[in-house]
């Protein structure tokens, strides 16, 4: 079926390419080279003018100029540092929490009507200005009436809408490379589209948000050196969740964790035991462990530091053979046995 508002997209996603210098790059390392022919029919005056932007960056605008699907797209590809190069990989880190926020009174307005209640009933202070702001919500600090301080994040407006068309036009896409692109086929683009369209729609839901972080707490409670963020579930619903608020450092900031007494070494052997302990342990883990949801919390006696997690948007479990496989896969790493690697990526069917 003929879809306009589909084509009307990929127009769009293309002017884009264009505004910041990138379908040159793109033609010019082969992709799209098939769909040339539409680059030239937008008009090289709508690029932006001015200062030269690299390439990082130009890649970074363009998926935040695109909204949230693309933005979500940019922060898993800013972890696979062994895909890209750093220097794009940096960039693409900053939509994890550096993407430009919506107003704090459509913020206001959303809270107030999904609690059906005035600010001032629920918080007797609240920062208009957000913290942080991703590609699902942005996170604003507060503090209840009754004294705690808290943060609250609140999904974009209309932004379920927005994602689900541009999900469509993804798989439309995906289908469209399997079909003419052969290197496409071992790629799988189809199946990627769908894992990042259940991720994205989880993201969506504060109270699946919610649940998940009560659930990691419960199973983690005997674990002294992490924390993780209380929930206050009476203010709490599918559009809001109002969490205890974490104060520490991010975990890639060396230098202020160094002048704190904080053993770098020490705290990845926390790091690793905390995540094999999800993972091996209580089967549900946390699935989104990139730098903006990583903290640590310090204390006088560097041994006492804990490490603090945030957004529990994208969990995880693996059921026995896969668990069995990373097991052995840790073993193998850790003893050099780079054959046995091999060979288990093998044997996993991957």
């Amino acid at each position: 079926m003929f879809r306009l508002d589909r084509y009307v997209r990929i127009f769009k996603i293309q002017a884009k390419l264009v505004e910041y210098g990138l379908d040159d790059f793109l033609l010019s390392t082969g992709w799209l080279r098939g769909f040339s022919f539409l680059f030239r029919l937008i008009p090289k005056s709508k690029r932006k003018r001015g200062k030269k932007v690299e390439l990082g960056e130009s890649i970074r605008l363009v998926l935040q100029d695109l909204g949230p699907f693309f933005i979500k797209l940019g922060q898993i590809l800013s972890t696979r540092r062994d895909v890209i190069p750093d220097d794009i990989a940096f960039e693409l880190g900053k939509l994890q929490d550096s993407v430009p926020p919506f107003s704090g009174i459509v913020a206001k307005n959303i809270i107030e009507n999904s609690l059906g209640k005035k600010l001032p009933e629920v918080f007797s202070s609240f920062d208009m200005q957000p913290i942080a702001s991703a590609s699902i919500a942005q996170v604003h600090v507060a503090e209840l009436t009754t004294g705690e301080e808290v943060v609250v994040k609140v999904v974009r407006p209309d932004i379920k809408p927005v994602i689900e068309k541009d999900v469509d036009l993804m798989f439309f896409l995906a289908r469209v490379l399997e079909k003419y692109w052969p290197p496409a086929k071992s790629l799988k683009p189809t199946l990627i589209v769908e894992e990042l369209e259940k991720t994205i729609i989880d993201e969506l839901d504060m109270l699946r948000e919610a649940a998940n972080a009560s659930q990691l707490a419960r199973n983690c409670s005997d674990l002294t050196n992490l924390i993780v963020p209380k929930v206050y579930w009476a203010y709490t619903n599918d559009s809001v969740l109002v969490a205890e608020r974490i104060k520490g450092i991010t975990i890639t900031d060396i230098d202020a964790l160094k002048a704190t007494g904080v053993d770098p070494s020490e705290l990845a052997i926390q790091a690793i035991e905390i995540l094999f302990t999800q993972v091996f342990r209580d089967h549900f883990f946390h699935a989104d462990m990139h730098p903006g949801n990583i903290f640590v919390v310090p204390d006088s006696n560097k041994k006492l530091s804990k490490i603090a997690l945030v957004d529990f948007g994208i969990m995880g479990s693996l059921n026995e053979f896969d668990q069995r496989y990373l097991a052995e896969n840790c073993a193998a790493f850790f003893e050099r046995d780079y054959r046995r690697v091999a060979e288990l990526h093998v044997e996993s069917g991957w």
